[in-house]
């Protein structure tokens, strides 16, 4: 089965002060490990999606093995983020696309492989942590119109998967499920 890799990096980080994508973290920007852990996971192709400052992060990313996708909605949220996505990849042969925020840089390569492993057009999977559903979110082709139906505001992909059943995978032995919402976040990735 093939996955396509998606890194949500639109937004603006209002709480954070400063889009997220453009954040360092131990020498590389956030939008640059995100992509990095799908593409090392497997996989092909990697869409980041961008829409607050497009051009810095196209300026100062290292995103050469990712298809860049704008999203000029990105103001309205996550949502149209998770849409723009969907709609990149509906003329792909992939069979599922796994969904990981731009601000999470506890997730790494074998999480992502981890939770892609149960890749099929119908799945609808997500790493756990804590024994909570966390990301990266797996979602099956056959979806993917309900999804795009449902993505509205900052719920993402939430309200289409909340009254279904998601496969939860739980990775709390290789990765880290928290995200970087304030400065003070990022004592937990070391730096």
């Amino acid at each position: 089965m093939s996955v396509a890799g998606v890194v949500l990096a639109a937004g603006a980080g209002r709480r954070f002060g400063m889009p997220k994508a453009l954040v360092e973290v131990q020498g590389n920007l956030l939008v640059d490990r995100a992509a990095r852990a799908l593409g090392a996971g497997g996989c092909d192709p990697v869409l980041v999606i961008l829409g607050a400052a497009e051009d810095e992060v196209r300026a100062r990313a290292e995103l050469e093995d990712a298809r860049i996708v704008s999203n000029p909605e990105w103001a309205t949220g996550m949502g149209s983020s998770v849409r723009v996505a969907l709609e990149a990849l509906a003329d792909t042969d992939v069979d599922a696309a796994l969904v990981l925020p731009v601000d999470m840089p506890g997730i790494g390569a074998e999480a992502v492989r981890r939770v892609g492993a149960l890749a099929s057009p119908s799945v609808l999977a997500a790493a756990s942590h804590r024994g909570r559903r966390s990301h990266p979110v797996l979602l099956g082709r056959q979806h993917w119109a309900g999804i795009a139906e449902t993505a509205r505001g900052d719920s993402g992909a939430r309200d289409y998967l909340k009254p279904r059943t998601v496969t939860t995978v739980s990775c709390d032995d290789i990765s880290d499920g928290f995200d970087v919402d304030r400065p003070e976040d990022l004592e937990r990735t070391g730096t």
